[in-house]
Protein backbone atom coordinates (compact mmCIF):
# COMPACT_ATOMS: atom_id res chain seq x y z
CA UNK A 1 0.00 0.00 0.00
CA UNK A 2 1.24 3.56 -0.36
CA UNK A 3 2.47 5.84 1.66
CA UNK A 4 2.70 3.68 4.82
CA UNK A 5 5.66 4.68 7.64
CA UNK A 6 5.89 1.79 10.50
CA UNK A 7 6.90 3.26 13.62
CA UNK A 8 8.58 1.67 16.37
CA UNK A 9 8.65 3.40 19.57
CA UNK A 10 11.10 1.26 21.31
CA UNK A 11 13.98 1.64 18.70
CA UNK A 12 14.44 5.36 19.50
CA UNK A 13 17.46 6.73 17.35
CA UNK A 14 18.53 10.11 18.59
CA UNK A 15 17.88 12.78 20.27
CA UNK A 16 16.54 15.96 18.38
CA UNK A 17 18.65 18.93 19.49
CA UNK A 18 16.25 21.93 20.85
CA UNK A 19 18.71 23.79 19.19
CA UNK A 20 18.22 22.78 15.69
CA UNK A 21 15.05 25.22 15.99
CA UNK A 22 17.56 28.09 16.66
CA UNK A 23 17.83 31.33 14.89
CA UNK A 24 20.07 34.48 13.50
CA UNK A 25 20.27 37.95 14.04
CA UNK A 26 22.85 39.82 12.13
CA UNK A 27 23.47 43.78 11.42
CA UNK A 28 21.78 43.14 8.03
CA UNK A 29 19.06 45.52 6.50
CA UNK A 30 16.59 46.19 9.03
CA UNK A 31 17.11 42.92 11.17
CA UNK A 32 18.27 44.51 14.13
CA UNK A 33 17.58 48.27 13.34
CA UNK A 34 13.81 48.86 12.76
CA UNK A 35 13.68 45.04 13.49
CA UNK A 36 14.71 44.00 16.95
CA UNK A 37 15.96 47.18 17.94
CA UNK A 38 13.84 50.52 18.16
CA UNK A 39 15.58 52.70 20.61
CA UNK A 40 13.98 53.36 23.83
CA UNK A 41 12.63 56.54 23.28
CA UNK A 42 10.46 55.13 20.34
CA UNK A 43 6.66 55.28 20.41
CA UNK A 44 6.47 51.43 19.66
CA UNK A 45 6.01 49.61 22.55
CA UNK A 46 9.42 48.47 24.17
CA UNK A 47 11.46 47.16 27.01
CA UNK A 48 14.62 48.69 27.12
CA UNK A 49 14.86 49.66 23.23
CA UNK A 50 13.49 46.09 22.34
CA UNK A 51 10.35 45.59 20.60
CA UNK A 52 8.07 43.70 22.97
CA UNK A 53 5.65 42.25 20.15
CA UNK A 54 8.54 40.72 18.90
CA UNK A 55 9.81 38.93 22.22
CA UNK A 56 6.22 37.81 22.17
CA UNK A 57 6.20 36.05 19.24
CA UNK A 58 9.61 34.75 19.46
CA UNK A 59 9.20 33.11 22.62
CA UNK A 60 5.69 31.37 21.82
CA UNK A 61 8.74 29.27 19.74
CA UNK A 62 10.77 28.43 22.55
CA UNK A 63 13.61 30.00 20.59
CA UNK A 64 16.57 27.80 22.20
CA UNK A 65 19.41 30.05 21.38
CA UNK A 66 20.29 33.20 18.94
CA UNK A 67 23.44 33.62 16.82
CA UNK A 68 24.69 37.14 16.64
CA UNK A 69 26.47 39.76 15.40
CA UNK A 70 27.21 37.37 11.59
CA UNK A 71 27.33 36.60 9.21
CA UNK A 72 29.61 38.49 7.17
CA UNK A 73 29.08 41.68 9.31
CA UNK A 74 30.96 39.25 12.44
CA UNK A 75 34.39 39.75 10.50
CA UNK A 76 34.02 43.66 10.14
CA UNK A 77 33.03 43.94 13.66
CA UNK A 78 34.98 45.40 16.17
CA UNK A 79 33.51 44.78 19.71
CA UNK A 80 34.68 48.04 21.35
CA UNK A 81 32.14 50.35 19.36
CA UNK A 82 29.14 48.76 20.83
CA UNK A 83 29.89 49.39 24.42
CA UNK A 84 29.51 52.24 26.95
CA UNK A 85 26.80 54.98 26.97
CA UNK A 86 25.31 55.35 23.16
CA UNK A 87 25.53 58.74 22.63
CA UNK A 88 29.69 57.73 22.72
CA UNK A 89 29.35 55.24 20.32
CA UNK A 90 31.29 55.19 17.04
CA UNK A 91 29.96 55.19 13.84
CA UNK A 92 31.05 52.85 11.26
CA UNK A 93 29.88 51.74 7.80
CA UNK A 94 28.65 48.45 7.01
CA UNK A 95 31.05 47.42 3.89
CA UNK A 96 28.53 44.14 3.16
CA UNK A 97 25.63 44.96 3.61
CA UNK A 98 24.58 48.57 1.70
CA UNK A 99 27.60 50.25 3.22
CA UNK A 100 25.43 51.60 5.07
CA UNK A 101 26.13 53.64 8.69
CA UNK A 102 26.30 51.39 11.74
CA UNK A 103 26.05 53.43 14.31
CA UNK A 104 26.24 50.33 17.00
CA UNK A 105 23.24 51.34 19.31
CA UNK A 106 22.44 47.86 19.51
CA UNK A 107 26.05 45.99 21.12
CA UNK A 108 26.74 43.14 23.57
CA UNK A 109 25.09 44.35 26.59
CA UNK A 110 21.67 45.03 23.98
CA UNK A 111 22.02 41.38 22.90
CA UNK A 112 22.20 39.30 26.27
CA UNK A 113 19.63 41.74 27.01
CA UNK A 114 17.59 40.55 24.37
CA UNK A 115 18.48 36.91 24.97
CA UNK A 116 17.81 37.26 28.50
CA UNK A 117 14.42 38.20 27.41
CA UNK A 118 13.95 35.16 24.86
CA UNK A 119 15.37 33.09 27.66
CA UNK A 120 17.71 31.51 25.29
CA UNK A 121 21.17 30.93 25.06
CA UNK A 122 23.92 33.03 23.09
CA UNK A 123 25.77 32.00 20.01
CA UNK A 124 28.36 34.80 19.38
CA UNK A 125 30.66 35.13 16.53
CA UNK A 126 33.61 36.66 16.85
CA UNK A 127 35.62 38.37 14.16
CA UNK A 128 38.86 36.98 12.71
CA UNK A 129 38.60 38.49 9.28
CA UNK A 130 39.58 41.45 9.99
CA UNK A 131 40.18 41.44 13.76
CA UNK A 132 42.95 40.57 15.69
CA UNK A 133 43.65 37.35 18.22
CA UNK A 134 44.22 39.91 21.52
CA UNK A 135 40.48 41.64 20.31
CA UNK A 136 38.87 38.42 20.16
CA UNK A 137 40.40 37.31 23.64
CA UNK A 138 39.74 40.42 25.43
CA UNK A 139 35.78 40.62 24.49
CA UNK A 140 35.77 37.27 25.60
CA UNK A 141 37.24 37.65 28.91
CA UNK A 142 34.42 41.28 28.85
CA UNK A 143 31.51 38.79 28.68
CA UNK A 144 32.65 35.67 31.11
CA UNK A 145 35.40 36.95 33.34
CA UNK A 146 33.87 37.30 37.21
CA UNK A 147 36.90 38.56 38.86
CA UNK A 148 38.90 41.62 39.10
CA UNK A 149 40.54 42.39 35.58
CA UNK A 150 40.12 45.30 34.24
CA UNK A 151 37.91 44.45 31.33
CA UNK A 152 35.49 42.62 34.05
CA UNK A 153 35.46 45.94 36.02
CA UNK A 154 34.80 48.00 32.70
CA UNK A 155 31.93 45.75 31.95
CA UNK A 156 30.70 46.39 35.53
CA UNK A 157 31.00 50.00 35.03
CA UNK A 158 28.91 49.92 31.74
CA UNK A 159 25.93 48.28 33.60
CA UNK A 160 26.69 44.33 34.20
CA UNK A 161 28.19 43.51 37.05
CA UNK A 162 27.79 39.14 36.84
CA UNK A 163 29.22 37.77 33.69
CA UNK A 164 27.23 36.47 30.99
CA UNK A 165 26.70 32.93 30.26
CA UNK A 166 28.06 31.84 26.50
CA UNK A 167 27.72 29.00 25.30
CA UNK A 168 28.37 28.99 22.14
CA UNK A 169 31.79 31.27 20.71
CA UNK A 170 32.09 30.91 16.42
CA UNK A 171 35.97 31.69 15.88
CA UNK A 172 34.75 33.66 12.19
CA UNK A 173 32.25 32.87 10.05
CA UNK A 174 32.58 31.91 6.11
CA UNK A 175 36.29 32.48 6.20
CA UNK A 176 36.32 31.23 2.69
CA UNK A 177 34.38 34.21 1.57
CA UNK A 178 33.17 37.12 3.08
CA UNK A 179 35.47 36.77 6.20
CA UNK A 180 38.74 37.03 4.96
CA UNK A 181 39.21 34.53 1.39
CA UNK A 182 40.86 32.37 2.64
CA UNK A 183 42.12 28.98 2.29
CA UNK A 184 41.59 25.90 3.98
CA UNK A 185 44.86 25.11 5.11
CA UNK A 186 45.08 28.59 6.38
CA UNK A 187 42.39 28.95 8.16
CA UNK A 188 42.79 25.74 9.75
CA UNK A 189 45.88 27.31 11.25
CA UNK A 190 44.35 30.36 12.35
CA UNK A 191 41.77 28.67 14.24
CA UNK A 192 44.08 27.06 16.36
CA UNK A 193 46.03 29.76 17.28
CA UNK A 194 42.83 31.48 17.90
CA UNK A 195 40.93 28.88 19.62
CA UNK A 196 44.14 28.61 22.33
CA UNK A 197 43.22 31.86 23.64
CA UNK A 198 39.57 31.09 24.42
CA UNK A 199 39.47 29.00 27.71
CA UNK A 200 36.00 28.35 29.71
CA UNK A 201 33.00 26.15 28.79
CA UNK A 202 31.70 28.02 25.58
CA UNK A 203 31.62 25.27 23.07
CA UNK A 204 34.20 26.50 20.23
CA UNK A 205 33.00 26.43 16.70
CA UNK A 206 35.55 26.73 13.39
CA UNK A 207 33.87 27.94 10.22
CA UNK A 208 32.79 25.60 8.47
CA UNK A 209 32.12 24.82 4.60
CA UNK A 210 29.75 25.99 2.18
CA UNK A 211 27.21 23.41 0.69
CA UNK A 212 29.31 20.88 -1.27
CA UNK A 213 32.63 22.18 -0.48
CA UNK A 214 34.19 18.87 0.93
CA UNK A 215 37.58 19.66 0.76
CA UNK A 216 37.36 22.28 3.56
CA UNK A 217 35.69 19.85 5.56
CA UNK A 218 38.69 17.23 4.92
CA UNK A 219 41.51 19.96 5.68
CA UNK A 220 39.32 21.23 8.72
CA UNK A 221 38.95 17.83 10.80
CA UNK A 222 42.29 16.80 9.65
CA UNK A 223 44.23 19.47 10.79
CA UNK A 224 42.44 20.67 13.40
CA UNK A 225 39.32 18.37 14.72
CA UNK A 226 41.25 18.25 18.67
CA UNK A 227 40.11 21.90 18.66
CA UNK A 228 37.11 22.33 18.16
CA UNK A 229 33.71 21.85 19.70
CA UNK A 230 31.50 22.23 17.04
CA UNK A 231 32.21 22.62 13.08
CA UNK A 232 29.55 24.90 11.01
CA UNK A 233 28.10 24.41 7.42
CA UNK A 234 26.17 26.63 4.96
CA UNK A 235 23.51 26.09 2.62
CA UNK A 236 21.25 28.09 1.36
CA UNK A 237 18.09 27.79 -0.76
CA UNK A 238 17.74 29.18 -4.47
CA UNK A 239 14.78 28.31 -6.82
CA UNK A 240 17.29 29.36 -10.46
CA UNK A 241 21.04 28.69 -8.91
CA UNK A 242 21.67 32.39 -10.70
CA UNK A 243 23.39 34.55 -7.81
CA UNK A 244 22.04 37.54 -9.99
CA UNK A 245 18.98 36.69 -10.44
CA UNK A 246 17.39 33.83 -7.75
CA UNK A 247 13.33 34.24 -8.34
CA UNK A 248 10.95 35.84 -6.89
CA UNK A 249 9.56 35.48 -3.50
CA UNK A 250 6.13 35.36 -5.17
CA UNK A 251 4.28 35.73 -8.64
CA UNK A 252 6.89 32.96 -9.93
CA UNK A 253 6.37 30.28 -12.49
CA UNK A 254 5.01 26.84 -11.35
CA UNK A 255 8.47 25.05 -12.40
CA UNK A 256 10.37 27.67 -9.61
CA UNK A 257 8.14 25.95 -6.96
CA UNK A 258 9.47 22.04 -8.01
CA UNK A 259 13.07 23.55 -8.29
CA UNK A 260 13.26 25.48 -4.81
CA UNK A 261 12.14 22.20 -3.15
CA UNK A 262 14.36 19.94 -5.03
CA UNK A 263 16.89 22.11 -4.38
CA UNK A 264 15.87 22.38 -0.57
CA UNK A 265 16.06 18.09 -0.33
CA UNK A 266 20.02 18.69 -1.37
CA UNK A 267 20.24 19.24 2.29
CA UNK A 268 20.68 15.84 2.98
CA UNK A 269 23.10 15.13 0.53
CA UNK A 270 25.48 17.70 1.88
CA UNK A 271 24.71 16.68 5.48
CA UNK A 272 25.70 13.27 4.42
CA UNK A 273 28.69 14.42 2.21
CA UNK A 274 30.30 16.36 5.62
CA UNK A 275 29.64 13.73 8.05
CA UNK A 276 31.21 10.96 5.97
CA UNK A 277 34.34 12.91 5.85
CA UNK A 278 33.75 13.84 9.82
CA UNK A 279 33.52 10.35 10.63
CA UNK A 280 36.95 9.80 9.04
CA UNK A 281 38.51 11.54 11.81
CA UNK A 282 35.85 11.64 14.54
CA UNK A 283 34.07 8.05 14.68
CA UNK A 284 32.67 8.83 18.08
CA UNK A 285 31.04 12.42 16.78
CA UNK A 286 32.28 14.40 19.37
CA UNK A 287 31.95 17.45 16.98
CA UNK A 288 29.02 18.21 16.48
CA UNK A 289 27.95 20.03 12.89
CA UNK A 290 26.18 23.67 12.92
CA UNK A 291 23.86 24.21 9.99
CA UNK A 292 24.25 28.25 11.13
CA UNK A 293 23.12 29.46 8.14
CA UNK A 294 20.23 27.84 6.06
CA UNK A 295 17.26 28.90 4.49
CA UNK A 296 15.63 30.52 1.19
CA UNK A 297 16.96 33.49 -0.65
CA UNK A 298 14.98 35.08 -3.62
CA UNK A 299 15.78 38.60 -5.11
CA UNK A 300 14.85 41.50 -2.74
CA UNK A 301 11.45 42.97 -3.20
CA UNK A 302 10.94 45.95 -5.35
CA UNK A 303 11.64 49.17 -4.38
CA UNK A 304 13.92 48.41 -0.96
CA UNK A 305 17.61 48.43 -1.03
CA UNK A 306 19.56 45.10 -2.81
CA UNK A 307 21.66 45.37 0.42
CA UNK A 308 19.12 44.85 2.86
CA UNK A 309 17.90 41.47 1.59
CA UNK A 310 13.97 41.94 2.70
CA UNK A 311 11.87 39.35 0.68
CA UNK A 312 8.01 38.13 1.15
CA UNK A 313 7.44 34.75 2.53
CA UNK A 314 5.15 32.21 1.63
CA UNK A 315 3.46 28.75 1.82
CA UNK A 316 6.60 27.74 -0.21
CA UNK A 317 8.79 29.21 2.13
CA UNK A 318 6.80 27.22 5.03
CA UNK A 319 7.04 23.67 3.11
CA UNK A 320 11.13 23.99 2.54
CA UNK A 321 11.00 24.89 6.31
CA UNK A 322 9.39 21.62 7.27
CA UNK A 323 11.49 19.44 4.58
CA UNK A 324 14.54 20.42 6.17
CA UNK A 325 13.78 20.20 9.98
CA UNK A 326 12.94 16.39 8.88
CA UNK A 327 16.27 15.82 7.46
CA UNK A 328 18.01 17.78 10.51
CA UNK A 329 15.86 14.86 12.75
CA UNK A 330 17.60 12.34 9.95
CA UNK A 331 21.05 13.42 11.15
CA UNK A 332 20.04 14.22 14.29
CA UNK A 333 23.07 12.29 15.87
CA UNK A 334 25.51 14.74 14.13
CA UNK A 335 23.31 17.74 13.85
CA UNK A 336 22.74 19.40 17.21
CA UNK A 337 22.08 23.06 15.64
CA UNK A 338 20.64 25.04 12.73
CA UNK A 339 19.95 28.98 12.72
CA UNK A 340 17.63 30.00 9.80
CA UNK A 341 18.34 33.11 7.95
CA UNK A 342 17.23 35.47 9.43
CA UNK A 343 14.93 36.28 12.67
CA UNK A 344 13.67 39.73 11.33
CA UNK A 345 13.21 41.50 7.89
CA UNK A 346 16.04 39.42 6.47
CA UNK A 347 15.87 36.33 3.99
CA UNK A 348 13.75 33.61 5.57
CA UNK A 349 12.31 35.26 8.71
CA UNK A 350 9.87 34.51 10.88
CA UNK A 351 8.85 37.80 11.56
CA UNK A 352 8.50 41.39 9.19
CA UNK A 353 7.83 44.48 10.60
CA UNK A 354 6.89 48.04 8.86
CA UNK A 355 6.96 50.80 11.50
CA UNK A 356 4.27 49.59 14.50
CA UNK A 357 2.99 47.02 12.13
CA UNK A 358 4.46 43.15 12.45
CA UNK A 359 3.75 40.45 11.12
CA UNK A 360 3.73 36.61 11.28
CA UNK A 361 5.11 34.62 8.40
CA UNK A 362 4.09 31.00 7.28
CA UNK A 363 7.86 29.89 8.28
CA UNK A 364 7.02 31.48 11.66
CA UNK A 365 4.06 28.78 11.90
CA UNK A 366 6.27 26.17 10.91
CA UNK A 367 8.65 26.51 13.75
CA UNK A 368 5.58 27.36 16.17
CA UNK A 369 3.94 24.16 15.12
CA UNK A 370 6.98 22.20 15.36
CA UNK A 371 8.62 22.98 18.85
CA UNK A 372 7.44 20.17 20.00
CA UNK A 373 10.40 17.76 18.36
CA UNK A 374 12.54 19.84 20.67
CA UNK A 375 14.41 17.30 22.67
CA UNK A 376 12.33 14.52 21.54
CA UNK A 377 13.46 11.51 20.37
CA UNK A 378 13.48 10.29 16.78
CA UNK A 379 11.82 6.91 16.35
CA UNK A 380 12.64 4.02 13.81
CA UNK A 381 10.27 4.33 10.89
CA UNK A 382 10.26 1.84 8.08
CA UNK A 383 8.46 4.04 4.86
CA UNK A 384 6.88 2.06 2.06
CA UNK A 385 5.84 3.52 -1.16
CA UNK A 386 6.20 6.58 -0.34
CA UNK A 387 5.46 9.84 -2.63
CA UNK A 388 8.12 11.55 -3.58
CA UNK A 389 6.05 14.54 -2.67
CA UNK A 390 5.32 13.59 1.02
CA UNK A 391 7.67 14.53 3.58
CA UNK A 392 7.48 13.26 7.24
CA UNK A 393 8.88 12.56 10.75
CA UNK A 394 8.00 11.06 14.05
CA UNK A 395 9.35 11.59 17.16
CA UNK A 396 8.47 10.64 21.05
CA UNK A 397 8.91 12.35 24.30
CA UNK A 398 7.55 10.62 27.58
CA UNK A 399 4.18 9.12 26.80
CA UNK A 400 3.26 11.42 23.62
CA UNK A 401 4.21 10.89 20.21
CA UNK A 402 4.50 14.29 17.24
CA UNK A 403 4.00 13.45 13.84
CA UNK A 404 5.10 16.22 11.59
CA UNK A 405 4.36 15.97 7.67
CA UNK A 406 4.38 18.20 4.29
CA UNK A 407 2.76 17.27 1.13
CA UNK A 408 4.46 20.02 -1.14
CA UNK A 409 2.88 18.64 -4.25
CA UNK A 410 1.03 21.15 -6.04
CA UNK A 411 -2.18 19.56 -6.60
CA UNK A 412 -3.03 16.22 -5.08
CA UNK A 413 -4.14 14.92 -2.14
CA UNK A 414 -2.13 12.48 -0.30
CA UNK A 415 -2.89 9.70 2.36
CA UNK A 416 -0.37 8.86 4.60
CA UNK A 417 -1.44 5.82 7.26
CA UNK A 418 1.26 5.86 10.15
CA UNK A 419 1.04 2.47 12.19
CA UNK A 420 2.58 1.96 15.19
CA UNK A 421 3.91 -1.34 15.44
CA UNK A 422 4.35 -1.53 19.45
CA UNK A 423 0.19 -0.76 20.58
CA UNK A 424 -2.36 1.50 20.05
CA UNK A 425 -2.67 4.91 19.53
CA UNK A 426 -4.90 6.99 22.74
CA UNK A 427 -7.18 7.82 19.46
CA UNK A 428 -9.29 10.84 21.86
CA UNK A 429 -6.14 12.09 22.58
CA UNK A 430 -5.08 13.37 18.77
CA UNK A 431 -4.57 16.74 17.65
CA UNK A 432 -3.94 18.56 14.75
CA UNK A 433 -3.18 21.71 12.92
CA UNK A 434 -2.16 22.30 9.68
CA UNK A 435 -0.97 25.24 7.10
CA UNK A 436 -2.40 25.00 4.01
CA UNK A 437 -2.18 27.17 0.75
CA UNK A 438 -4.85 27.98 -1.77
CA UNK A 439 -1.94 29.44 -4.39
CA UNK A 440 1.80 29.05 -4.76
CA UNK A 441 2.80 32.28 -3.16
CA UNK A 442 0.18 32.59 -0.77
CA UNK A 443 1.48 34.82 2.13
CA UNK A 444 0.75 37.27 4.52
CA UNK A 445 0.96 41.14 4.20
CA UNK A 446 0.05 44.09 6.97
CA UNK A 447 -3.08 44.68 5.19
CA UNK A 448 -3.83 40.27 5.64
CA UNK A 449 -1.61 39.37 8.41
CA UNK A 450 -3.35 36.08 8.97
CA UNK A 451 -3.99 35.04 5.71
CA UNK A 452 -1.46 31.64 6.38
CA UNK A 453 -1.31 30.67 9.30
CA UNK A 454 -1.82 27.19 11.62
CA UNK A 455 -5.64 26.42 12.13
CA UNK A 456 -7.02 23.26 13.77
CA UNK A 457 -6.93 20.66 11.76
CA UNK A 458 -9.11 17.07 11.73
CA UNK A 459 -8.42 15.74 8.57
CA UNK A 460 -7.13 12.65 10.17
CA UNK A 461 -8.36 9.21 11.34
CA UNK A 462 -6.76 7.12 14.86
CA UNK A 463 -8.09 3.78 14.90
CA UNK A 464 -5.87 1.19 17.16
CA UNK A 465 -2.27 1.45 16.10
CA UNK A 466 -2.87 2.86 13.18
CA UNK A 467 -3.39 6.82 12.01
CA UNK A 468 -4.21 7.76 8.41
CA UNK A 469 -3.76 11.63 7.20
CA UNK A 470 -5.16 13.09 4.59
CA UNK A 471 -2.55 16.23 3.43
CA UNK A 472 -4.08 18.17 0.79
CA UNK A 473 -1.46 19.86 -1.73
CA UNK A 474 0.89 22.90 -0.24
CA UNK A 475 -0.02 21.38 3.60
CA UNK A 476 2.05 21.27 6.39
CA UNK A 477 0.67 19.22 9.30
CA UNK A 478 1.18 17.95 12.90
CA UNK A 479 -0.21 15.53 14.78
CA UNK A 480 0.37 14.56 18.51
CA UNK A 481 -1.16 12.04 20.24
CA UNK A 482 -0.50 9.18 23.59
CA UNK A 483 0.53 6.01 23.43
Amino acid sequence: MKNQVFISSKRRKAEVNKNVYGHFAEHLGRCIYEGFWVGEDSPIPNVRGIRKDIIEALKALNIPVLRWPGGCFADNYHWRDGIGPRKNRKKTINIHWGNVIEDNQFGTHEFFDLCEMLNCDAYINANVGSGTVAEMRDWFEYMTYDGDSTLASERRKNGRKKPWDVKWFGIGNENWGCGGNMRPEFYADLYRQYRTYIRGDAKKIACGANDFDYNWTDVLMKTAAGHMDALSLHFYTLPTQNWSSKGKATNFPKEEWTRTLDRCKKMDEIIRGHCTIMDKYDPNKRVELLVDEWGTWYDVEEGTNPGFLYQQNSIRDACVAAVTFHIFHKHAERVTMANIAQTVNVLQAMILTDGEKMLRTPTYHVFEMFKHHQDAWTLDCIEQEMSEFVSSSVTKKNDTIFISLCNYGLDKTENIIFEHEDGNFVADSAEGYALIGNKTDDHNTFENPDKVKKNLFNGYKAEGGKITITAPPMSVITISLKV
